[in-house]
């Protein structure tokens, strides 16, 4: 729901984003994805962005609401919102489809150019959602999409009807408009360079208009068509992909003009992110046809630049805020380049900067061949906790794995582990010495909890020639995106459980990934990874409980075989505890031992309260007793997915609903099954545990724990 969504958001905050990112890139028309009128049908941040967009369009003509940007940024009308509607929206919610006050859009055209339909080129688009599972397969035809209106004048028969999307709206471009429509007539693909003069000659007008909107954007893209028609190519490459303060990088420069038109290198500088140059040169070296010009420099990295993670991460946040101090960084999907390359070229007797071209890191592969990744400013030493989450069901002590790593050659000091009060670390201080780069060295901690409960946090800091530094490296690398380093604050979370437990040897049937097999392991539980011959063959009785991971039943297509031998452990004394599932997909319809649907129920509100439905059921009295404080420091979530429909044979356990719902019962059902006991729950273990939530340990246990 919205209204859950705007009390973790600071709502005047993202208000003052969306408005700043209108004023900023000043849109005629805005379409929502989703409906500012249809709260609780979707997530609630759906919702609340429609609602904002819906505030924004007031808020940024207005000279009244947050004047402060007002000395970067122009006030700025849009003159439509629309929200994309489709079919399926109405009918999820029981209403009819009526297309007569909508604007219908057929999504579906072809692109000669590109040789794909835009509907095409959506399912590639979405395939690029690789962690949601979002892979879509490309539509071809008319395809259709509707808009309504949600703000400003209603059109015709358009939805642009009465905005000038041309030249003619920008004082003193006639010159320039025409210039570009002889050049787009004119072009030939095979001699692309024969429009280079007409768009030379544009470029001239283009730097003549004042500053109106749009002019910089399209400065940029008419550089970039001139460089395409030129097949110019412009390159710095480093030496190494990180690099820290005082370190010297070497750079080496490429250029190429592959046409028959006059260039010529005039200049070339490197600049940090404050715009501190490590190389400025002035030259006069022309690009003859099709001959590579390189040359190489050494600078020395000088900078006062944040360290190379995204910039909304730079500075801790709230639960719902991510803090970023500079106004001028908000709404850019990704940080600038750690160096920037200026090139000034002379193209016949226009001179063009082409500035803002990222410095790369570049290397050979020998099965992917070319590979780029972004240049990283990181720290001279940083520290990995092995061990981000430390779980402790008594006062023995835990080793703590730290990885200390050099992010430069010859760096030597000393690493300080920084503890709560009452819990104690050994050894405290831990000197270190690296003459390579990338060398490590592994310590192990031995931390000791105090007696009684108590959760805190570790801190690691590493002193080099006075000065400190107190991050640990993440490098993210998939195929489909860039390398992603990020640079946490190196720490982990100590928590000592009141807990007790009953049990030693469970079973684990993994589903699509979760980290609870590990969490089980750090407060003394022995875990056996089960697989398909594990199930099938083995002696399942030697377990005190087999657990089923998130949406095992989704992903795992052997259990639809062997489901009925894993009841059958139940039935025989075994424990079962099947965590979420979603309807969507599922190898077996059935389950578990008696009937049971699952639904789309959740309960996203972390805070929202939990009632016990069965307060003696013995799983919330052994091994120990749950109270409503076992529901308190949740993240998240309470839980998803949960079976709006079951047998009689279940006891419902707990119940707990979003503001404004209607209480769902069954987010934890348990029934009897023969000689064992079946455990159907949707609460979100596979979240509440690696966070190190107490009560969900101290209940999670007491479901493996059932019969015991």
């Amino acid at each position: 729901h919205p209204d859950e969504t705007f009390n973790i958001w600071d709502r005047e905050q993202v208000l003052a984003d969306a408005v700043w990112t209108i004023r900023k890139w000043k849109p005629d028309v805005i379409i929502t994805r989703f409906s500012p009128d249809r709260a609780g049908l979707t997530h609630g941040h759906h919702t609340a962005s429609a609602i904002l967009a819906k505030e924004a369009f007031e808020a940024a003509a207005d000279p009244n609401r947050f004047p402060e940007q007002l000395t970067e940024v122009d006030t700025w009308q849009v003159r439509r919102v629309f929200w994309n509607t489709s079919e399926w929206f109405y009918r999820r919610s029981g209403q009819t489809f009526d297309p007569s006050d909508k604007f219908r859009i057929d999504v579906g055209a072809y692109n000669s150019q590109l040789g794909l339909s835009y509907t095409e080129i959506s399912a590639l688009s979405r395939s690029m959602h690789k962690s949601q599972g979002f892979g879509s397969t490309g539509r071809r035809g008319q395809v259709n999409e509707w808009l309504a209106l949600i703000k400003g004048d209603m059109p015709t028969d358009d939805f642009m009807e009465g905005i000038d999307v041309s030249w003619s709206r920008v004082p003193g471009a006639e010159k320039l408009s025409e210039l570009l429509r002889q050049a787009d007539e004119s072009f030939n693909h095979e001699h692309p360079a024969a429009i280079v003069p007409l768009l030379l000659e544009a470029y001239g007008e283009l730097l003549k208009l004042d500053n109106v909107p749009w002019k910089f954007t399209k400065q940029d893209e008419l550089e970039e068509i001139i460089r395409g028609c030129l097949g110019l190519y412009l390159e710095v490459v480093a030496d190494d992909y990180s690099v820290t303060q005082g370190d010297s990088l070497s750079l080496k420069v490429e250029l190429v003009n592959r046409s028959e038109v006059p260039v010529t290198w005039k200049a070339i500088s490197i600049q940090t992110p404050e715009h501190r140059k490590l190389w400025s040169e002035t030259l006069d070296v022309p690009l003859a046809t099709n001959k590579i010009v390189t040359e190489t420099q050494v600078v020395a990295i000088n900078t006062t630049a944040p360290w190379s993670e995204p910039y909304w991460l730079e500075k801790e946040g709230t639960v719902g805020m991510y803090r970023v101090d500079d106004p001028l960084k908000i709404g850019q999907p990704e940080n600038k380049p750690f160096l920037e390359a200026g090139f000034g070229i002379q193209i016949e007797n226009q001179f063009i900067s082409f500035s803002h071209l990222p410095v790369v890191y570049k290397r050979n592969d020998p099965v992917d061949g070319e590979v780029y990744r972004p240049l990283a400013y990181i720290p001279p030493v940083y520290a990995n906790i092995l061990d981000p989450v430390l779980i402790l069901a008594d006062n023995t002590p835990k080793t703590v794995r730290v990885n200390l790593s050099a992010g430069t050659e010859n760096v030597s000091g000393t690493a300080r582990i920084l503890m709560p009060e009452g819990w104690q670390a050994e050894p405290a201080e831990i000197p270190f010495s690296f003459t390579q780069k990338g060398a490590s060295q592994l310590v192990e901690i031995s931390v000791t909890p105090p007696k009684k409960a108590s959760q805190g946090e570790l801190m690691v800091e590493m002193e080099v020639e006075g000065e400190t530094y107190n991050r640990s490296l993440q490098v993210i690398e998939y195929d489909h995106i860039p390398v992603q380093t990020l640079l946490p604050v190196a720490k982990a979370r100590l928590n000592r459980l009141d807990i007790k437990k009953e049990g030693e040897l469970i079973g684990y049937i993994m589903g699509a990934g979760d980290e609870i097999p590990s969490n089980l392991e750090q407060i003394g539980y022995q875990v056996d990874m089960l697989e398909e011959g594990d199930v099938a063959n083995g002696d399942l009785t030697q377990y005190d409980a087999i657990v089923l991971g998130v949406r095992a039943y989704n992903t795992v297509g052997w259990l639809k075989f062997q489901q009925p031998k894993l009841l059958e452990y139940v039935k025989q004394g075994g424990t079962m505890v099947v965590q979420y599932n979603t309807s969507f997909r599922l190898v077996t319809d059935e389950l578990a031992p008696y009937p049971l649907t699952l639904s789309r129920d959740r309960v996203t509100v972390e805070e929202a309260e939990v009632r016990m439905l069965a307060p003696k059921h013995p799983v919330l009295r052994s091994p120990n007793k749950i109270t409503e404080a076992d529901f308190e420091g949740w993240v998240q979530e309470r839980g998803l997915y949960f079976p709006n429909e079951w047998d009689d044979a279940f006891t419902p356990i707990l119940s707990s609903n979003d503001p404004g719902e209607t209480p769902k019962d069954g987010g934890l059902l348990v029934a009897q099954y023969g000689e064992g006991w079946y455990v159907y729950s949707g609460y979100s273990w596979f979240r509440e545990l690696p966070a190190g939530v107490p009560g969900a340990y101290r209940l999670f246990v007491n479901l493996i724990s059932l019969g015991k």
